[in-house]
């Protein structure tokens, strides 16, 4: 499991609220998203990440989940091509404050699609889902730029699993060749070779937690996945994220973590 040591990171803009969801919770409320979008910029910095952070900007609703313009390796930095048109714009931004720490990058190219929800690192592998924001022509490039630099990748298919945007919306890697999965795909074949622990669907949204430096950022409010992994000798950080949650997001997408 890699040491983290910095993280880009964009707070929710004025238009927040217009940004694109399928969760039907209804509108968040901006100022309690502000206040936990600086939390969650606390409980990085708790764990020892430096932050970059961008200026909101109203011209991309869903710009505060970072995380999608791009996918950092240590040994290579891929720009994405975001699956929604209306968030292809926001991946100049990203480019732009990565310049200072990475010299040269790979990007995505049409009709190719990736949003970096859709990639879940795990150490020197990589799960790639194809979803309905990935495609599969995407997932081959991002593969191959990948490969290019030593890692391998195994792609997950996504489509048609209700509540799931992305891959990473039911998954996440704790390190040591474990991984926290949605109970709906815990069982496929792509992680035999991993020790799984499922999240039953009442606790769901919490399978979208980040191992950092060896704390767990966890979404609130879900005691059976936090006693496991308490249990397991994990550090944990809950963290409210009610207004992300409204808008489709969770602890992953608000950083791009290298």
């Amino acid at each position: 499991m890699r040491m983290f040591t910095r993280a880009i990171v964009c707070p929710p803009c004025a238009s927040f609220a217009e940004g694109l969801t399928t969760a039907g919770l209804g509108a968040p409320d901006l100022e309690k998203a502000l206040d936990q979008h600086e939390r969650y910029c606390k409980a990085l910095e708790s764990c020892g990440i430096a932050l970059a952070r961008l200026d909101a900007d109203p011209n991309y609703p869903d710009s505060t989940f970072v995380e999608d313009t791009a996918v950092l390796a240590s040994r290579c930095a891929v720009i994405t091509r975001p699956g929604a048109v209306s968030r292809r714009g926001e991946i100049k931004a990203a480019k732009k404050a990565l310049e200072r720490f990475y010299e040269t990058f790979h990007a995505i190219q049409a009709p190719g699609t990736v949003d970096g929800g859709d990639v879940c690192e795990a150490g020197e592998h990589f799960f790639i889902g194809i979803s309905g924001r990935t495609n599969e022509e995407g997932a081959r490039q991002l593969a191959g730029f990948l490969l290019s630099s030593g890692y391998t990748s195994t792609f997950v298919d996504m489509r048609g699993r209700a509540g799931l945007l992305h891959l990473k919306s039911g998954l996440a890697y704790l390190g040591d060749r474990r991984l926290v999965a949605d109970e709906s795909i815990a069982g496929l074949k792509e992680f035999s070779d991993y020790r799984v622990v499922g999240v039953e669907p009442a606790e769901r949204y919490a399978a979208n937690c980040v191992r950092i430096n060896g704390r767990v950022l966890l979404a609130s409010g879900y005691p059976k996945i936090e006693a496991e992994l308490r249990g397991l000798g994990m550090g944990v950080v809950a963290l409210d994220m009610s207004e992300f949650r409204k808008m489709d997001g969770g602890l992953s997408c608000l950083s791009l973590r290298f």
